[in-house]
């Protein structure tokens, strides 16, 4: 995602960037320019034998707000049948692919239907009143609104009794990120700043409340869908709520704030991005981009640890949204909590550790309101960009696949001490103590053999010790605190900005988008990013390196996600229709070329179908930002493939791996956003027949010098009219009441 725009300037995320110097082995370079806007979501969770079937990516439903345009005229959505289930032979896609588009409109196949359910500033009890969109409404009702820049999501269905049911298909609680903001449409003309400082506190209150998470209870009534206002379940979690740092690293010096003078609690999550999912019914939200959101200008009563430690995560400057800079501050700290300067004695004394307290996945449990989230430390500190539960198997260790989503880092896997119990289903955050706060924490190196290895991150072992050179650690919980060090000293393979992954289900193979790398040359491609290329736009601008991006797919040996070694090959290139052949690897036509994969997710209802989700900036010359639904294969279907890569008059052979291309029957087009959006976020009713699709900041190029001037705006997304654009969740159904895709 591209921060969004200030007075015509963008404002670089650090992600955007990277901060990894170090020398391993490379799937990148490191990206000075700033390019990528967008990311996605969905990821799956396999099942074996009596395992527990739930994904890393939920569904919802949305017939609750305006319509959105199909491709063609549909007939009215009929009442759906029965629930049924997914077909017994070979499934195939069942839906003409949808074209490129540029309108700013929603477009899906015709015989589908899409409507609004959530957006941006919709009242989550009875007693807010109706969002106005133009800036004024009341700051401190914004805690009980959607957030902005909807994105993972996952939709937990609810039986009578308000348990959790998987497989309810009317009625059910959709949980999902607010990631960000486009505050040019939160306040009445953009952000207010003088010289260089925030000075509306009230516009800082409504950008505390606008991230987060939002819990809404949704359900089926007919062929519609629609979210209940006044539903007990209904919640808000953001950058004020309380939460509980929990595992190895709580409670240490490292985590010790004013705030929590003993290091047990931080207040808020920020920059949620992909999601996950737990097999005793809970959220995972996954912290991102948290480090650009801190304040640190001088390194003044800094240790060389603690500016190793900045440094590696990109913590500098004022902060993206300027929270440090407004004065005076509250008495509990609600500006000055994002300044880490040491300003006091102790870090006791001041935020110098606030930085620490973010960077985490989070739990959530949906289903108690009241419930106090917690911090998974044991599952490392970095841009976590999502958590996808591996195949859930009882009397066997769960597994998470995580990346980190910045250029140049890494994938990790963390594998829990205890055994899957089937017994722990519905155990809310006290089955999280058991599972999530006991494991080992790997990151991955892929070989330029089409094999690859899982190197565990502990003290003492794989270069992990006081003596690295760039980062002397400590104890245990400084290696999870650091955990970008500690992959660094193990020698992980640094790969092309890894996004969500995802799980699927029919092999347990996992699926991990790497979204793009402008930096990419001739002489850095790897076996496992192999391209280098010039990629020209209509308008006559062009990008290089590896613009378009492409999903990586491995397989733990012998199907074990415990396994300490894997096979892996490149599943599928993102390219242009008609690019060369040593850029348009998998064969990529007019129904289903695409560029910058984000989001990935497979389906409960249908397994083996994947849903592909774009955030790209280098192709939206022609077409703005899509969904794609994939039947694809296994590792090893395709084989081996020299690439033959140019920069001018050089050109330099790459050998790699190269799964089956899939054609247009294996890969097809299924819904183009609106202008300047990023598809992102997928979840399903626990019958397939809705999937939830969340639509992320359209209209986000507006500058506020346009404010005032509605004609101007980039997109009016999804209330049309002069409306300011906004950020929403979407349900979409089959006319005919089937399965979605097939």
């Amino acid at each position: 995602m591209t921060a969004h725009p200030r007075t015509g300037t963008p404002v670089v995320d650090i992600d955007d960037i990277g901060t990894n110097p170090t020398s391993n082995p490379s799937f990148n370079d490191l990206i000075v320019p700033l390019l990528n806007r967008r990311r996605l979501v969905g990821l799956g969770v396999g099942t074996a034998g009596t395992a527990l079937l739930q994904a890393c990516g939920g569904g919802g439903g949305g017939g609750g707000g305006l319509p959105i345009l199909p491709s063609a005229p549909a007939p009215a959505p009929a009442p759906a049948p029965a629930p049924a289930p997914a077909p017994a032979g070979p499934m195939k896609l069942g839906f003409n692919a949808v074209a490129k588009s540029l309108a700013d409109v929603v477009t899906v196949p015709v015989g589908y239907t899409a409507s609004v359910l959530f957006r941006l500033g919709d009242p989550i009890t009875p007693t807010v009143a109706t969002y106005r969109n133009d800036g004024t409404d009341a700051a401190d009702t914004f805690d009980r609104r959607a957030g902005d820049h909807h994105d993972g999501m996952t939709f937990f269905g609810m039986n009578a009794s308000n348990k959790w049911d998987p497989a309810n298909a009317t009625r059910g609680l959709l949980v999902m990120n607010h990631e960000a903001i486009t505050p040019v449409f939160l306040h009445p003309a953009g952000q207010t700043i003088v010289s260089g400082a925030r000075t509306v506190a009230d516009e800082v209150l409504r950008e505390f409340y606008a991230h987060g998470v939002s819990v809404i209870e949704v359900s089926k009534s007919g062929a519609n869908w629609s979210y209940k206002q006044d539903s007990s379940f209904n919640r808000r979690v953001h950058t004020l709520t309380e939460m509980t740092l929990s595992g190895p690293a709580a409670k240490t010096d490292y985590l010790k704030t004013r705030y929590s003078t003993d290091g047990s609690k931080t207040r808020g999550t920020v920059n949620n991005c992909a999601n996950g999912t737990t097999p005793w019914g809970t959220y995972l939200t996954c912290e991102e981009n948290w480090a650009g959101y801190f304040r640190r200008t001088n390194s003044t009563g800094a240790t060389p640890k603690e500016l190793a430690s900045f440094g590696r995560y990109g913590v500098s400057g004022n902060g993206r949204e300027l929270w440090a800079t407004v004065t005076p501050d509250t008495a509990d700290n609600l500006y000055g909590r994002w300044n880490c300067e040491v300003t006091g004695a102790t870090a006791a004394d001041d935020y110098r550790n606030g930085p620490n307290t973010y960077g985490w996945v989070v739990e959530i449990d949906p289903f108690n309101p009241s419930s106090t989230p917690k911090k998974r430390t044991a599952l490392g500190r970095f841009g976590h960009e999502g958590a996808c539960l591996g195949p859930v198997v009882v009397g066997k260790p769960l597994v998470w696949y995580m990346g980190d989503d910045a250029r140049g880092e890494y994938v990790y896997k963390f594998v829990s001490t205890k055994s899957w119990s089937a017994s722990d289903v519905g155990g809310g955050l006290a089955a999280g103590d058991k599972y999530m706060d006991d494991g080992r924490l790997y990151v991955a190196k892929f070989n330029a053999d089409g094999s690859g290895v899982w190197l565990e991150l502990k003290l003492g072992e794989n270069n992990i010790t006081a003596g690295y050179a760039n980062y002397a650690f400590a104890d245990a919980a400084d290696v999870l605190i650091n955990t970008r060090h500690a992959a660094d000293a193990a020698g992980a393979t640094k790969m092309d900005r890894p996004e969500w992954a995802a799980v699927n289900p029919k092999t347990g193979e996992v699926y991990l988008t790497l979204t793009n790398n402008s930096n990419r040359s001739i002489t850095t491609t790897d076996a496992a990013n192999p391209r280098s290329y010039s990629a020209p736009k209509i308008t006559g601008a062009s990008y290089s390196g590896n613009p378009n991006g492409h999903i990586v797919r491995f397989a733990d040996k012998n199907g074990d996600p415990t396994s300490l070694s894997f096979k892996w090959d490149v599943y599928l290139f993102g390219a242009r229709d008609g690019a060369s052949a040593d850029v348009n690897l998998s064969l990529l036509s007019a129904d289903n070329d695409f560029s910058s994969p984000d989001g990935l997710w497979f389906s409960e209802a249908a397994p083996g179908l994947l849903w592909i989700e774009t955030d790209d900036g280098a192709y939206t010359d022609v077409t703005n930002c899509m969904l794609l639904a994939a039947l694809p294969g296994k590792v090893g279907d395709g084989g081996p493939r020299a690439i033959t890569n140019l920069s001018g008059s050089s050109s330099r052979v790459q050998n790699t791996f190269v799964g089956k291309a899939p054609g247009t029957e294996g890969l097809r087009r299924f819904l183009v956003g609106p202008v300047e959006c990023e598809i992102t976020g997928v979840a399903e009713s626990g019958d397939g027949r809705a999937l939830f699709v969340n639509i992320q900041h359209p209209g986000e190029d507006t500058s506020s010098a346009d404010i005032g001037t509605p004609g101007k705006f980039s997109s009016h997304w999804p209330d049309g009219g002069n409306a300011r654009p906004r950020s929403a969740t979407i349900v979409i159904t089959k006319n005919d009441g089937g399965l979605i895709g097939l």
